[in-house]
């Protein structure tokens, strides 16, 4: 519930940069082109440097809008409702592609832009929260806390502060890249680099400590290993390790194909392409969301320990490991 909470707050934190952002682009006095299809690319006003694919557009869209609406579906119906926050990233990085649209028929609106670039930028923060929060409830349903190097009942709490604090250094970074003042877009610019860097070293080292987490319970724990063997591979909570492991890839993926695109700078490469765009970004998140259709986590996930419960059997666990 927490986490939901704090996913909301993110959703409104976003509205609130994307006004206050809006609003200082409405006094940027910069010459645009009289014919913004012409040549995109060097329009001083057009901030994506090429006029948006419609039909891409709408493909993301369509993905991305149905994956959210059957993971409500089974919130609702197959339980996990911890796994909130991913779906309500998925609605915000649908609005994003919505702007999509708009930018398509107003190519030099840089309050669209900005309202487009936040909502498609930010969004997977919620994604990796949600996966922070998968890990430690496996870790738990195993009952393999012990092999977690940070003790779990932290871990979400830890990570997903994390997240909050780089997605607020993003965020406000991302909105002085709009300024018009060029040192103040740079400094801007470096700021929100700085935030996606934080932000895939802290993805990282999750990564590493779920890696190490499952060895650990590959090499010590043949009894947790084997578990569902007899079950249909469908039902085996390795299935589920397997799809955490598929969404943490694609996540990675992206936020290197950002560190990049920012590192380049003002109208890079990457940043003035498309395809980049679709490839490096896009495709990697859908992969990283849709895992989780077939391999909806409530159903692997169904025990509700209460949280004195759940303290107690970890410290048993801990005490048993040492020995004591």
């Amino acid at each position: 519930m927490a986490v939901s909470i704090l996913a909301s707050t993110l959703f409104f934190l976003t509205l609130l940069l994307t006004y206050v952002t809006s609003a200082r682009a409405a006094s940027d006095s910069t010459q645009c082109a009289s014919d913004p299809y012409l040549d995109p690319r060097n329009d001083p006003c057009n901030a994506l440097g090429y006029i948006a694919n419609n039909t891409l557009t709408a493909v993301a869209f369509g993905f991305v809008l149905l994956t959210a609406l059957i993971q409500t579906y089974q919130i609702i119906y197959k339980g996990a409702r911890w796994m909130l926050p991913l779906v309500i990233g998925e609605y915000i990085y649908v609005i994003g592609f919505g702007f999509r649209f708009a930018l398509h028929n107003n190519p030099d609106s840089l309050g669209i832009y900005i309202a487009e670039y936040l909502m498609i930028v930010l969004s997977p923060c919620f994604f990796i929260a949600a996966n922070y929060v998968l890990f430690g409830r496996l870790a738990r349903e195993l009952g393999g806390v012990h092999h977690v190097l940070v003790p779990v009942r932290r871990l979400t709490l830890v990570f997903v502060m994390s997240d909050v604090t780089t997605f607020i250094i993003q965020a406000a970074g991302g909105s002085m890249t709009t300024s018009s003042d060029y040192n103040s877009a740079l400094t801007g610019l470096h700021i929100f680099l700085a935030g996606l860097v934080l932000q895939l070293v802290s993805f990282i080292f999750f990564c590493v400590i779920y890696t190490r987490f499952l060895y650990n319970i590959h090499a010590k724990e043949q009894g947790i290993w084997m578990r569902d063997t007899k079950q249909h591979w469908n039902s085996d909570w390795r299935t589920l390790a397997a799809a955490l492991t598929v969404s943490c890839i694609g996540i990675l993926i992206r936020s290197c194909y950002r560190v990049a695109e920012a590192a380049q700078g003002f109208h890079g490469s990457l940043g003035s392409s498309e395809a980049a765009f679709y490839l490096g970004d896009t495709l990697p998140l859908c992969v990283a969301i849709v895992i989780y259709v077939p391999f909806w986590p409530g159903r692997f996930i169904t025990s509700r320990l209460a949280p004195s419960y759940v303290n107690v059997n970890e410290s048993l666990e801990l005490s048993i490991s040492r020995g004591t």
